[in-house]
């Protein structure tokens, strides 16, 4: 029919031209039509989207729940891999319309992605693609299993547990019980630790003043596990104030050192549970319980009800070297932090020493501490008079129960200088670049002040000098003759015992310097001050 139309209306040539233009029309259409929808290499964008943030959300719900389990080991998964995952899936769908014309790609890919895996996350390729996301998750949910109690008892001065999850303190008992399920002890084990919570675990006479706690798990099914009077929603630091507290060194080397290394992380939203509680001590540090946590601290020996958190640290984290925090591996703050954060709490003013430059008229002050009882200057105002003649200010000042007002005085002078004692525990106070000078009495305390006070003023950027007295200079020549083992061999002393040691050289002897003697010490320091 067609072709009778054709006929009659062209002529044999003009039909063969329409024939030609009608397949030349037919091609370009075909070339527009792979060229503007490339239907092969996009199938279906809508499904490859949802697909693709499916797989996305479900790892990123996945790496969340991981987070707020405060796991303690952590699941790494960079935003490549989980690119990579949404790259398999979107292959998968690809592959479901073109699966012979993918093939070779597919298992080029799926080897890319097991080589990545391996060098940048624990998540590893299946060999099968179909369960690749499933073999994921069960990978990463294994990872991420917590450990809910981590005790660390093998630290030389201290020892601590960190509790993540249901954590019930019953001070009645001094017991910290984590609350598990049946599931979760049958994994985990049902260990149980005691805890000293004092800083200072080496010292037998320290701990015996610090109460025992014990930390174990209990099944939430049992009915003998204490149940919660008072839930809180922030973590707790059970701490004792207890051991050789009320000594001024003790109180910051084992406790508010220790403290502020546990507690600084929290940024204050931290609860403080106190056990061994002396008033005075909560009294002569409250400023420091204050600007370490957003809450009043408990005390928790007397406390009748079961107090619950989401966390808690029991007994506190210490740097091995008295007085310092000088190991950026194991701690996120360091000894200049702390200093700022004394300087913070107690409005110290002076952040740097004086620089002594000649001619001009500005004196660098010098702060005696000359001690009341044991280990005192007997002859205070006579290095008085000498240090004004040397050009100093001098201020003498023996340490109050007002850290506050004596941390101001303390921070006011370029030089401090003392007997060897815990009034040096002071220098904490001084400002950068300030000089400390230790007076070293008879007995052997070459290592001791060095240990107390001559490595950790290092640490605080300060500048360190020793005066080792002489024997003439002891008020010991008054009790023994020269001859006598306190001054020819005073270490067989210390052989028989820290009693024997601490009961001659610390208690019986009092320093009357020679001022002649010790004049090149302050120069020393007035040479340090110029640099």
């Amino acid at each position: 029919m067609y072709d009778s139309i054709l006929a009659r209306s062209f002529s044999r040539h003009e039909q063969k031209k329409l024939g030609y233009g009608a397949f030349l029309c037919c091609l370009f259409l075909a070339l527009c039509f792979c060229t503007v929808l490339k239907p092969s290499l996009n199938p279906l964008p809508a499904l490859n989207l949802q697909q693709s943030l499916g797989v996305r959300n479900k790892i990123l719900a996945l790496m969340e729940s991981n987070n707020e389990s405060n796991s303690s080991e952590h699941v790494v998964i960079t935003t490549k891999v989980i690119d990579r995952i949404i790259k398999n899936e979107e292959f998968k769908n690809v592959s479901l319309i073109h699966e012979d014309e993918v093939e070779d790609s597919k298992q080029e890919q799926k080897d890319e992605s097991i080589a990545e895996s391996v060098t940048t996350s624990p998540i590893s390729s299946s060999g099968d693609d179909d369960d690749h996301e499933t073999k994921i998750v069960e990978v990463v949910t294994k990872t991420a299993s917590v450990e809910r109690i981590i005790c660390n008892v093998k630290q030389p001065r201290t020892e601590y547990c960190e509790v993540n999850g249901d954590a019930r303190v019953d001070g009645k008992s001094s017991s910290v019980i984590v609350a598990s399920s049946q599931l979760e002890m049958s994994s985990e084990g049902n260990g149980s630790w005691t805890i000293r919570t004092y800083a200072r675990k080496e010292d037998a006479t320290a701990m015996s003043h610090a109460r025992k706690w014990f930390v174990k798990q209990a099944s939430t099914d049992d009915p003998e596990t204490p149940q919660c009077s008072r839930n809180h929603n922030v973590p707790a630091i059970l701490f004792s104030s207890g051991g050789y507290t009320g000594n001024h060194f003790h109180d910051f080397t084992d406790v508010v050192i220790p403290l502020f290394i546990t507690s600084r992380k929290y940024k204050g939203e931290v609860q403080f549970l106190v056990t061994d509680i002396r008033p005075f001590w909560i009294e002569k540090f409250k400023a420091i319980l204050k600007g370490l946590s957003n809450y009043q601290f408990i005390d928790i020996d007397n406390e009748q009800e079961v107090h619950c958190f989401p966390s808690i640290t029991v007994g506190l984290i210490r740097h091995e070297k008295e007085l310092s925090i000088n190991d950026p591996s194991k701690y996120s703050h360091t000894m200049k932090d702390f200093r700022e954060f004394l300087r913070e709490t107690y409005s110290l003013k002076k952040s740097n020493a004086i620089r002594v430059k000649d001619g001009q008229r500005k004196k660098p002050r010098l702060l005696i501490i000359p001690r009341k009882r044991t280990r005192s200057f007997t002859n205070t105002g006579e290095i008085m008079r000498m240090a004004k003649r040397l050009g100093y200010k001098v201020s003498v000042a023996e340490g109050i129960s007002d850290v506050a007002k004596f941390a101001q005085l303390v921070n006011a002078c370029d030089v401090l200088m003392g007997v060897h004692g815990a009034g040096l525990t002071n220098i904490l106070f001084l400002p950068e670049n300030a000089v400390v000078i230790q007076i070293l009495p008879v007995g052997g305390f070459e290592w001791l002040a060095m240990t107390d006070f001559g490595e950790p003023s290092q640490d605080m950027n300060l500048k360190y000098l020793e005066y080792k007295i002489s024997n003439e200079e002891s008020t010991l020549i008054q009790q023994y003759p020269l001859d006598h083992a306190v001054f020819t061999d005073p270490y067989s002393i210390g052989k028989q015992g820290w009693e024997a040691f601490k009961s001659i050289f610390l208690d019986k002897q009092n320093v009357k310097l020679n001022v002649d003697r010790f004049k090149p010490t302050l120069l020393k320091a007035l040479q340090l001050l110029h640099q």
